[in-house]
């Protein structure tokens, strides 16, 4: 069993928050001896802006061209559309939502147009410090490649109709949220699930978060389970078991959540991560809408 310092890397989490250390120091402990990531993956520049450009970058600015996969546009804003169409604020008074890995906050942001106080929390700094900045300014500018060292400017910009004032941000792990955090009548999470160091752990604490029957649960992702983020032994889904038999993620949801959720909607979505003005990412998600019992 692989271990850092003498500790077995998958109780890291738990011993870091208890010893006060922040998400990016467990992931650098988990990850400074291994070959194939590397510390801080979302702390750079390059992977700032384009996560600025995938959150708020606008129609003509991340596909110029009268052809290209348009539908796949607005994934956080889509996101956060789909938590809103089940959620029926006037049945439960002052409501709360959690947005966890929000990374730049678009969704955190859409979800106040009917929600009391949407927290936003990120594994990343980087994320963090620009959504506070957009919270707090309505705005920030960023840069698009255009090819090498080519960039054009741009701005993300909040939409003025939403209330800024509503939303909240700090960085955080998923796998290791604060006690205090509260309960919440909505949980997004977008595209995080394969990309955490123990999955099981933040299911588990979806009971807690959303305790009430009625509130409402909403995860994507595109389940492409990847040992440099989650120890292939904690991948939720994406294996084939001792009996031979192919195990997807949404089979797993279906089994850990199901006693607890009911499911209520699937959707396929896809989304659209523009790199330069030539080379992109195309992917579909797997959006499941789920109520607690």
């Amino acid at each position: 069993m692989a271990a850092v310092g003498g500790i077995d890397r998958k109780l890291m989490p738990l011993v870091a928050a208890s010893l006060g250390l922040s998400a990016y120091a467990v992931y650098w402990l988990r990850r400074s001896n291994s070959d194939t990531a590397v510390p801080g993956v979302y702390e750079s520049k390059k992977l700032l802006n384009e996560y600025l450009a995938f959150h708020f970058g606008k129609p003509e600015e991340l596909i110029p061209y009268s052809f290209g996969p348009k539908d796949a546009l607005d994934f956080p804003k889509r996101c956060a559309e789909l938590c809103l169409k089940h959620f029926k604020s006037k049945d439960i008074g002052r409501s709360r939502a959690l947005d966890i890995g929000c990374s730049v906050g678009r969704s955190t942001f859409e979800l106040a147009r009917a929600v009391n106080e949407v927290i936003g929390i990120d594994y990343s700094q980087s994320f963090i410090d620009a959504a506070d900045t957009l919270c707090r300014e309505g705005e920030i500018p960023y840069k698009l490649v255009q090819e090498g060292d080519i960039f054009s400017e741009a701005v993300a910009t909040v939409p003025r109709d939403i209330d800024r004032t509503r939303v909240f941000f700090e960085q955080g792990d998923a796998c290791a949220l604060r006690s205090d955090l509260g309960t919440f009548d909505v949980v997004l999470a977008a595209n995080i699930l394969c990309r955490l160091h123990h999955p099981k752990y933040f299911l588990d604490r979806l009971r807690q978060l959303l305790p009430k029957p009625g509130s409402l649960l909403v995860l994507t992702g595109p389940y492409t389970w990847l040992h440099q983020f989650t120890d292939k032994s904690l991948w939720l889904g994406g294996y084939v078991d001792a009996n031979g038999k192919a195990i997807t993620g949404f089979q797993r949801l279906q089994q850990e959540l199901g006693p607890y959720f009911e499911l209520l909607e699937q959707v396929e979505m896809p989304y659209f991560i523009r790199e330069t003005a030539r080379e992109n990412q195309w992917a579909v998600a797997h959006a499941t809408v789920w109520r607690r019992k």
